[in-house]
């Protein structure tokens, strides 16, 4: 048990592999944040999630009774202050789009080092959005999708990106880190952090818009 303090970060780690799931848990205590709760499954991660109130949520994307994308959306349903981080194979990169689109702030491989995995639970934990490179590639591919489709009459736009925002991203998915990409654009490694936020707000919101459209279109409003 490591150094836990009365304002540690609390977190909730959900996976259903025990081994990993005790093992992070470990490192997490070890760093001084606070483990409040575990899960294996969506039901127990919305159960938990409502009962513990964590800051934190790491999240993975394979559960047996649906996926992170199902889960993320239930958690914010009863904790709608905790970040959520998902934790996936690159192979789910789909999967994790849906994750970011239901609320989660961003996204890690389960192959990053412990030292990876503590950097991004404090950026969770104080808001910032971990964005790799992979997810980047995703949202930016995403976002053209959704601007070249028609918007159908009466429905909003797709909320469009800035053109400082398309670059931060397209910086992003070629790999480089917030500092680096605040030294070529000349401002604040936080600037640019606070661009990428903005970028998945408007891509939620647009989520949020489509479900409008469908739950309208099939008359379930």
């Amino acid at each position: 048990m490591g150094p836990v303090t009365d304002d540690a970060t609390t977190i909730m780690v959900v996976d259903d592999h025990p081994m990993w799931r005790d093992g992070v848990s470990r490192d997490l205590e070890s760093a001084g944040f606070q483990v409040v709760a575990t899960a294996d499954s969506v039901a127990a991660a919305a159960t938990r999630a409502q009962a513990t109130q964590p800051q934190v949520v790491l999240m993975d994307m394979q559960l047996p009774d649906g996926n992170g994308a199902d889960a993320t959306a239930r958690v914010l349903e009863v904790a709608p202050q905790a970040n959520v981080l998902v934790l996936s194979a690159s192979s789910e990169r789909d999967d994790v789009l849906q994750a970011v689109k239901a609320g989660a702030c961003g996204y890690l491989v389960k192959s990053a080092s412990a030292t990876e995995l503590l950097d991004a639970v404090n950026a969770t934990a104080q808001g910032q959005a971990v964005f790799t490179p992979g997810l980047a590639g995703l949202v930016l591919g995403e976002y053209r999708r959704m601007a070249s489709e028609p918007t159908p009459v009466g429905a909003e736009p797709t909320p469009s990106l800035t053109p400082r925002e398309l670059e931060v991203l397209r910086l992003v998915a070629k790999g480089l880190s917030a500092k680096q990409i605040g030294r070529r654009l000349d401002v604040s490694h936080r600037t640019v952090e606070n661009h990428v936020q903005a970028t998945l707000r408007k891509l939620q919101l647009s989520n949020r818009i489509e479900l409008t459209r469908y739950a309208i279109e099939h008359e379930l409003d």
